[in-house]
């Protein structure tokens, strides 16, 4: 799959470890488990392989705060125990979001995401 990131500074966090080490305070396995998650991503063929593999525990997010997450999803930086969340959007062909994003109809046709951010989505 491609992954493409919604700002520089996203793209470096993901794809430094350096950069991430710092971000997560030091946590080399947190570090570690992000870069293996890009990874993850990369090597997909379509977002189908993460949806299936529950590890990864994709999920739909929901509006909170005022905040329009419809279309994004969130996969686990490391397991459920630990805050982080990969908060991503489906995209197509084209690099545009999908209106309106049925995942269930469209995860096998999926070959590009947009990493929007990583960062601790339920606090």
């Amino acid at each position: 799959m491609k992954v493409i990131y919604s700002t520089d500074k996203v793209k470096n966090l993901c794809e430094d470890l350096r950069v991430a080490k710092k971000f997560f305070d030091g946590n080399t396995m947190l570090a570690n488990s992000l870069m293996a998650r890009i990874n993850a991503l990369k090597q997909a063929d379509t977002i189908k392989d993460i949806i299936v593999q529950p590890a990864f525990h994709f999920h739909k997010l929901i509006n909170k705060n005022g905040r329009d997450l419809e279309g994004y999803f969130a996969i686990d930086v490391k397991s459920r125990r630990e805050q982080w969340r990969i908060i991503l959007e489906p995209l197509d062909e084209n690099e545009q979001s999908y209106n309106p994003c049925k995942i269930d109809e469209i995860a096998g046709n999926v070959r590009i995401v947009e990493i929007m951010e990583v960062s601790k989505h339920y606090e």
